[in-house]
Parts: structure tokens; C-alpha cells; sequence
């Protein structure tokens, strides 16, 4: 990569079990890229199978980079993936290596491409009180006063992701406006890079079938079994082992629901989640769409942006 594209950024997105992890090492072997990571999970050390995380093979393929930095009980957010994201972006720029950021965690890439919109004063008082509704309501509860109060983050949401719930609340009280505002206005904010965006696609029905069979392998390759052993080290109310596929396991091994329960549950959450991740990045026009066979026409398109001076 020539100098002239030092602030040049690549980022390949798509809702999960779309195929990024294989169309991103192609890319990243054709252009001698290195890949950024942008899921929120895949940053966690001991969660692999679930999070559909790059093997050992595959990062030794390509070098990887915010993959394995935090330990389940550390806290990791978009504020801290911002701050590192920018920080492996300055350094490859430095090295003169194309990054490609590949993810599906819409707020961390826009966190990284475009910093963090004021979310307020942290108040300990509005968590407190928060948390004693959690507990004394429900959180079905909770989710439908956000769906009262901001309707469009309460669409957005699964209604049992307590953590997102939770913070989107706290940061309407923290700022009076409501999450899905701040987001929209901070959309505009100028990005410190020049950026490419390439998204996966695929039809409704092949994407379905992708991710019934992804629940299936990951169930095969040891996914109870890592689930267990980290119960075994871990509370199951950390955020990482609340989140889709780690929480319908624990419920499954605490006998809240049935091994059958469980398994079809998780398939249909993970086809809602995938629903709303392409919801997110269809409402951004910079991307440009491509079906994940597609590697010859995307290539041509990052070999194009990263020469063009």
C-alpha cells in the first residue's frame, strides 16, 4: 500500500453465518491485508465456538488483530474498541498494511470510524436504580417502557439483552434524548479515514439455511462443552455468557428449558439477530452489496480504492 493511502480503511460487513470469516481471508490473502476485528464477542479469550471465532489455521493465515484482548470478567465496550480499533488502524497505516475490518457489531464500527457520541455523565444512581427495576419488574418490563420511550432501539434490541436494555435506558435518563436520536445525529460526525464498505448478502432462505446448519456445527464441535466449562470458572451473569448461544446453553444446563428448547431457540434468535444486523447496515448507503461467492468483484474494488490516490 502506498503512502498516499495512509487514512485508507476497508470494512466488510453482513449479518451472521453470512460467510465474512472465509470471503475475509481471501480478501486479506489477495491484497496482503491484515484483518481488524469488529465483533463484540470474538474480542473475549475462551469463547470460540460460539462466537464463530477465526481458527488457529485460519489467524495463521492472516494476521488478526482484537481477537483474544480481554478476559470474560474484564469489561469491554465500544468506548475501549474505539480507542484500541484506532490504535491497530495508526499502526498498520504506519506499516503501510491495508487493514480490513470485518464484523458484524454495527456499534463498534461505527465507534471506530466515527468516535463515540456524548452519552452524559455516568450517574451511579440512574445503574442503581435501573438494576432494582430489573429485579423488581422484569425485564420484560423494562423493555417495553424503552419500547414506550424510543421505540426504534427497542425494535433494534432482543427483548432479553438486559445488558443493551439496561444502558439504553440509562442513557436516555443520563441525556434526555432518546439512544436511536443520539446515534442518528451522531452519524454525521466526520470520519478521520477515507473508508470502503463492502457487505454480504445473501437470500432470506439460503441465509436461513446457513445459520441452521452453523447452530448445528457449532453443537457438534463442542459448544455444550465450552459452555460448561466456563460456568465452571465464571458466574452466567457476566455480559460475554449472556449473550446469543452462551445464554440458551446456560439455560439449558441450569434446567431452565430442554436440550430441544434450547436448540430451537437459539436458531430463532440468531435469525432475528441476523434480521436486525442487516436492518442496521441497509440504512447506511455507503455499502456496497455483494454476495459472499463474489470474491473476484470485490477484490477488484479494494485493489481500486487502495491504489487510487
Amino acid at each position: 500500500m502506498s503512502k498516499s493511502a495512509n487514512n485508507k480503511v476497508a470494512v466488510l460487513i453482513g449479518p451472521t453465518a453470512v460467510g465474512k470469516t472465509g470471503a475475509a481471508l481471501a480478501l486479506a490473502e489477495r491484497l496482503a491485508a491484515e484483518i481488524v476485528n469488529a465483533d463484540s464477542l470474538q474480542v473475549y479469550r475462551e469463547l470460540d465456538l460460539g462466537t464463530a471465532k477465526p481458527t488457529l489455521a485460519e489467524r495463521a493465515r492472516v494476521p488478526h488483530h482484537l481477537v483474544d484482548v480481554a478476559a470474560p470478567t474484564e469489561s469491554y465496550d465500544a468506548d475501549r474498541y474505539s480507542r484500541e480499533g484506532r490504535e491497530t488502524l495508526a499502526r498498520l497505516h504506519q506499516r503501510g498494511v491495508p487493514p480490513l475490518v470485518v464484523g458484524g457489531t454495527g456499534l463498534y464500527l461505527k465507534a471506530l470510524l466515527h468516535g463515540l457520541f456524548a452519552e452524559g455523565e455516568p450517574r451511579q444512581e440512574i445503574r442503581k436504580r435501573l438494576r432494582l427495576d430489573l429485579h423488581g419488574l422484569g425485564l420484560e418490563r423494562l423493555h417495553q417502557r424503552l419500547a414506550a420511550l424510543d421505540p426504534a432501539t427497542a425494535q433494534r434490541l432482543h427483548p432479553r439483552d438486559t445488558y443493551r436494555i439496561l444502558r439504553a435506558l440509562e442513557v436516555m435518563e443520563a441525556t434526555g434524548k432518546p439512544l436511536s436520536e443520539l446515534l442518528a445525529a451522531h452519524r454525521f460526525r466526520d470520519c478521520p479515514y477515507r473508508v470502503l464498505k463492502l457487505g454480504l448478502m445473501l437470500p432470506k432462505e439460503e441465509l436461513t439455511a446457513r445459520i441452521e446448519a452453523r447452530v448445528e456445527a457449532m453443537l457438534a464441535q463442542g459448544f455444550l462443552e465450552e459452555v460448561e466449562g466456563l460456568l465452571s470458572r465464571y458466574s452466567p451473569d457476566l455480559k460475554p455468557l449472556n449473550s446469543l448461544g452462551y445464554r440458551h446453553l446456560s439455560q439449558f444446563l441450569r434446567g431452565q428449558w430442554s436440550w430441544e428448547e434450547a436448540v430451537e431457540r437459539l436458531k430463532i434468535d440468531t435469525r432475528h439477530y441476523a434480521k436486525r444486523q442487516l436492518t442496521w447496515f441497509k440504512a447506511d448507503p455507503e455499502v456496497r452489496w455483494f454476495q459472499p461467492g463474489q470474491i473476484e468483484a470485490m477484490a477488484a474494488c479494494l485493489e481500486e480504492f487502495f491504489l487510487r490516490r
